[in-house]
């Protein structure tokens, strides 16, 4: 596992000297149950903006042994072409360690204003292991106020939930953040939920965590 997070690491860095990061968000997150870490980034590879590549990086460690098996590590790169900055379409290569590797098509939705984000992205995919296809849904949500220069107040949310074969279920999180950003150092507390399978196994973890935007 070291070894992966050394080369995702490595290849993040590549991209950002390669084509200039225009955003680089990493986030750890750690609890009595597991430690997450994470790490998104957007860039542009054209001068009008319309072809981006967006990178997701992650891993997910339990610390009760009972739990390991649901450890994950998953990296997806993706090209989205950018039809007006609300909604963009692209195909993504997407690596996970418990099911391998499976080709996506994503639209993503996006609402920004000052203090705001909302994100949504539907996706449709198709295993390459099993050779079965399957349908996604991720939100993101992101709620800001400043109470001076340096200081404002931050509440996160993400969530997920994945259907194999359109109909039954196969993986789903809530992950939400409420916490302080100093200086762009963002630090608070977090939950995650986390279900497994057609019958959901359930799993929560209550935590620290810290973001940091680039």
């Amino acid at each position: 596992m070291k070894k992966i997070i050394i080369i995702i690491s490595f290849l993040a860095i590549g991209f950002e000297n390669y084509l200039q990061a225009q955003f680089t968000q990493v986030e750890l997150f750690s609890g009595f149950d597991k430690t997450d870490f994470t790490l998104y980034s957007s860039y542009t590879i054209n001068t009008s903006g319309t072809l981006s590549i967006n990178t997701l990086a992650f891993f997910q460690k339990f610390k009760d042994e009972v739990a390991q098996g649901f450890d994950e590590i998953g990296v997806q790169p993706t090209l989205f072409w950018n039809i007006n900055k609300n909604i963009a379409i692209g195909p993504s290569l997407y690596f996970n360690s418990v099911a391998g590797y499976s080709e996506r098509l994503s639209a993503k939705f996006t609402l920004k204003k000052s203090r705001v984000l909302f994100v949504i992205i539907p996706t449709v995919a198709h295993y390459e292991q099993t050779g079965a296809s399957y349908a996604e849904a991720f939100a993101q949500f992101q709620f800001n106020t400043a109470i001076n220069k340096k200081v404002s107040l931050w509440l996160n949310g993400q969530f997920l939930t994945v259907w194999d074969a359109f109909e039954e279920h196969s993986r789903s999180f809530q992950q939400l953040r409420a916490g302080v950003s100093y200086n762009g150092h963002q630090f608070g507390i977090g939950v995650d939920f986390d279900q497994y399978g057609q019958k959901p196994i359930e799993k929560s973890s209550f935590g620290l965590y810290f973001r940091k935007t680039l």
